[in-house]
């Protein structure tokens, strides 16, 4: 399943996803774990930084965590996200703006 093209206002640059959970995020709460099934790497504007958020299954943000690089974001999992290994896809160019 494709995410949107922007997570919590943050371009998505790529991702995985997983019918099978990924791992799951305990609730701070003491409600049920919530199962991660998509992974994103994404960028706010021209920050240098990416985060990689942790989805549930409707691409709803659980988790995030900041990377200085793209491929620092995909290859450092938590040890909680290795149930399934992540196939990294690519999402479309950005529309180059109209002038």
């Amino acid at each position: 399943m494709t995410p949107p093209s922007h997570l919590d206002g943050a371009r998505v640059l790529a991702w995985a996803w997983s019918d099978l959970p990924f791992g799951h995020v305990s609730d701070a709460h003491g409600a049920a774990p919530i199962a991660i099934h998509g992974l994103a790497v994404c960028r706010y504007g021209d920050e240098a930084q990416v985060y990689r958020f942790s989805c549930d299954a409707r691409w709803d943000t659980v988790q995030d965590d900041v990377y200085a690089s793209e491929d620092e974001a995909q290859g450092q999992l938590p040890a909680q996200y290795r149930a399934v290994a992540p196939v990294w896809h690519l999402s479309a160019p950005a529309s180059p703006s109209l002038r």
